[in-house]
C-alpha cells in the first residue's frame, strides 16, 4: 500500500488524519481503484488502533470514493463513464452559479489570489501538480461566494472525479486549452461581468467533460 508511515497514536482527532491521509491518496492516484483497503495494516502505517481506521473508512464511503466489495471489504471505489458524465453535469448546473454569485462579492485581495493561482497553473511543467493547481485556481474563484453549501458539494464532486482530470490532462495535452479558458474566466470576474464568467465557467466544465470522456478507461 503506497501510503507513507505516520505515528498519530498521541493525536487527538486520529480519524480526521486518517481519513486526510486516505482521501488524498486516493485522489492523487496513490491508492488505485479496486484497491483493498486493510484495516490491520492501515492502523499500522499509523501506528493507531483499528476504531479511527474504521471511522475515516466510512467518511470515505459517504463521499463515494470507497465501497464495500463482498469477500474483500472496502476498496477503492471505481467509476464508470456514465457515472463521470452525471458527475460532471452536475457540476455544469452548479459552478457556474457560484461563480455568478463570487463575481460580485470578488475584492482586489481575492482577484489577485485567483490570478496567482491561474498563473501557476499556466506555468507548471509537472504533471503530477497539475490537478492541486487547477483545484486552487477553481477554489480562488469560488471562495468569495456566499453560496457555501454549492462549494461543497462542488469539491465533493471533484474528488469523485479527480484522477481521472489528472490523466486527461496528460493524454489530450489539455493544458494549452485549460490555460486559455481559465484565464478568459479570470478576465471576466475582473471585468465584473458575472453572466459571461458564469457562461465560460459552464463551457469550461462542459469542455472538459467531452475531452475526458475520449480518453475515459473503458471499465
Amino acid at each position: 500500500m503506497n501510503l507513507k508511515s505516520i505515528d498519530i497514536s498521541e493525536m487527538a482527532s486520529a480519524s480526521t488524519i486518517v481519513f486526510d491521509m486516505l482521501r488524498k491518496a486516493i485522489i492523487e492516484g496513490d491508492l488505485t481503484e479496486g484497491e483493498p483497503l486493510r484495516q490491520e495494516e492501515i492502523a499500522r502505517i499509523f501506528n493507531t488502533s483499528r476504531i479511527p481506521v474504521r471511522e475515516a473508512i466510512s467518511r470515505l464511503q459517504e463521499q463515494g470514493l470507497v465501497k464495500t466489495q463482498r469477500y474483500k471489504g472496502a476498496v477503492v471505489a471505481s467509476l464508470s463513464a456514465t457515472e463521470a458524465a452525471e458527475i460532471f453535469d452536475f457540476r455544469a448546473l452548479i459552478e457556474p452559479e457560484i461563480v455568478r454569485d463570487a463575481t460580485s462579492r470578488m475584492t482586489d485581495d481575492s482577484l489577485l489570489a485567483a490570478e496567482r493561482a491561474c498563473i501557476a497553473f499556466s506555468a507548471c511543467t509537472t504533471p503530477m501538480d497539475w490537478g492541486n493547481l487547477n483545484r486552487a485556481f477553481h477554489a480562488a474563484l469560488y471562495s468569495p461566494s456566499a453560496l457555501k453549501y454549492f462549494i461543497e458539494v462542488s469539491h465533493k464532486a471533484m474528488d469523485r472525479v479527480e484522477r481521472y482530470v489528472r490523466a486527461q490532462l496528460v493524454m489530450s495535452n489539455g493544458m494549452g486549452r485549460a490555460n486559455e479558458e481559465h484565464f478568459a474566466i479570470l478576465n471576466a470576474c475582473k471585468a465584473g461581468n458575472a453572466d459571461a464568467a458564469a457562461a465560460l465557467t459552464k463551457s469550461h466544465i462542459c469542455g472538459a467533460k467531452d475531452s475526458l470522456l475520449r480518453y475515459f478507461p473503458k471499465v
